[in-house]
């Protein structure tokens, strides 16, 4: 006798809707696609090889420009430092010596000098970070005013500040003491400080200016915009007694 073949049960018809259900489903699967899982428009938004290289060259552009920005900053800080350092050494270049000075200039109303004094600046202190120099000036015979000295701080790459230490005979601070500002401006020659509370009210610059030109001249002085309000010079080619300490210290 012939083996006999079961007979399997024919599926049932699926009802409209479920039959559409199932045909849309097989598709969103992939079920009725290429075989690869991609949706058919990822090929159309596939960026082309010539726009791929157009972006790639934008892109080492971009990167070639910051670079070179960096660059120019670094070199324009590392400027800053040696004209910095430049002005520090000079400073420095007679430090513990004292010479002479004179007011060269004073604005109508300053009553600190009469231009008949004997000045002195003494290049006292000196260290990396702090430099500092007291101003004295004669009142009368064995009469002087020991009371102010010029300080300069060197932050290195963020610049230099000036500061004035005002101390009354006991050695106490005065109330108006410490005030000064950041350099904002200078060479290796010369810097201008600003005094932020005075410029803001006044609205033009508003500061110090301070050169040094070792063997040769000493000048401190305050500034309005672009003119001297007082100024002394200290002649660096003769060196004098050093005189006593500032009162304080």
């Amino acid at each position: 006798m012939e083996a006999m073949i079961p007979l399997l049960p024919l599926p049932l018809p699926l009802p409209g809707k479920l039959a559409g259900l199932l045909v849309a489903v097989l598709f969103l699967s992939g079920g009725c696609g290429s075989g690869n899982g991609e949706h058919p428009s990822d090929a159309q938004e596939a960026d082309s090889p010539v726009e791929s290289r157009h972006q790639e060259r934008h892109r080492d552009q971009q990167s070639d420009q910051l670079q070179e920005r960096q660059q120019e900053r670094e070199k324009q800080k590392q400027a800053g430092e040696e004209v910095t350092q430049d002005f520090w050494s000079r400073l420095h270049e007679h430090c513990g010596e004292a010479f002479e000075g004179r007011l060269v200039t004073a604005a109508p109303g300053f009553d600190l000098l009469d231009g008949s004094e004997r000045l002195i600046v003494h290049f006292r202190s000196c260290t990396d970070f702090e430099t500092r120099l007291p101003f004295h000036i004669e009142e009368g015979p064995d009469a002087w005013d020991r009371s102010r000295t010029w300080v300069f701080f060197n932050h290195g790459a963020d610049g230099l500040e000036l500061r004035h230490d005002h101390r009354h005979q006991d050695g106490s601070e005065e109330d108006n003491t410490w005030y000064g500002g950041d350099a904002i401006e200078g060479g290796a020659y010369w810097q201008r400080f600003v005094y932020p509370p005075r410029t803001e009210e006044m609205g033009v610059f508003m500061g110090w200016r301070v050169e040094i030109h070792p063997n040769e001249r000493f000048t401190y002085g305050t500034m309005r915009d672009e003119e001297w309000t007082f100024r002394v010079d200290f002649d660096l080619s003769k060196a004098v007694e050093p005189p006593p300490p500032p009162w304080g210290f």
